[in-house]
């Protein structure tokens, strides 16, 4: 028996490939013993680096660089969902003279290194006198570079749905501006919600490359902090720690949310009211049964 990609593995195949993890397994555990070893020799835990936990003022600056952090996510994860549902919808055009430029604009932005984008609108604009501030600028390139791949979630997920769909509600009369948001958006919103919600925790994470142009967010504050050698004597690596569980903190909050959401919708139902008055028991159907 095959399958598509490869053959189903014997059973000494199966053996050999257990080994092989075994053997994964515990060169990733050694590896990671070492580097804790070399941490506690190098008295990477010791009380004195870890002493800026108490200092007040690094505590309200960690609380400022996080919302940095969720203030550029936020607006730049709107940015980008509005403008890739604009761009997808164009791309959906029948028009080729604004679906070929929606085109032209998603690929380009695609293909550009979101760094790049970053410090053209930082150090490039000024040089054609239009200055922006390092959050804007990290905000218009997560725009940018995240809204071109939604619009590629967007458009392949509508593309998505059998073509009965549209043609039904055409045949009803409706235009397409009214197939578009009342029979296709909503169900392919559905399927493209996991795919949404990971590009959007992409982008959660594109907000460290801010530091690269003085955008005071986590990152950055991580490493102000971190290089101080004449009060903490560089406690580098507790202060990394610290941010990457922030980071891992965020990331998981917002895979809560789309698995969250995505159970919600499975049991999204519809109540229907029976006609008796007197009895008025509701009768539970599935969603899409309506």
């Amino acid at each position: 028996m095959s399958m598509v990609l490869f053959d189903v593995p014997g059973p000494k195949a199966r053996v050999r490939h257990r080994i092989l993890a075994v053997v994964g397994v515990a060169v990733v555990i050694a590896a990671i013993a070492y580097v804790i070893m070399r941490f506690v020799a190098t008295d990477q835990f010791t009380t004195r680096r870890l002493d800026w936990i108490n200092y007040k003022q690094i505590q309200l600056s960690l609380v400022e660089a996080i919302g940095n952090t969720l203030s550029a996510f936020a607006v730049g994860a709107v940015l980008a969902l509005a403008f890739g549902a604009i761009f997808a919808a164009a791309r959906l055009s029948d028009h080729a003279w604004i679906r070929t430029p929606a085109a032209v604009i998603v690929e380009v932005f695609r293909a550009i290194p979101l760094v790049i984008m970053m410090f053209f609108f930082y150090y490039g604009l000024p040089v054609a006198g239009i200055k922006l501030t390092a959050f804007t600028a990290v905000v218009v390139s997560l725009m940018l570079y995240n809204g071109s791949v939604l619009a590629e979630i967007f458009r392949a997920g509508i593309n998505s749905l059998p073509k009965g769909q549209s043609e039904a509600a055409y045949a009803l009369g409706m235009r397409k501006t009214q197939v578009m948001t009342f029979v296709l958006l909503p169900q392919a919103l559905r399927a493209m919600l996991p795919t949404i919600i990971s590009q959007l925790v992409v982008l959660l994470k594109d907000t460290a490359l801010g530091f690269l142009i003085t955008f005071e967010e986590l990152l950055r504050w991580g490493t102000r902090i971190g290089g101080d050698a004449v009060n903490f004597s560089r406690p580098m690596i507790s202060v990394m720690i610290m941010v990457a569980l922030i980071y891992i903190g965020l990331c998981l909050l917002l895979s809560w949310l789309a698995n969250y959401l995505e159970k919600r919708n499975r049991r999204n139902k519809k109540v229907i009211k029976t006609g008796n008055p007197d009895a008025e028991k509701p009768v539970l159907m599935d969603a899409s049964a309506g």
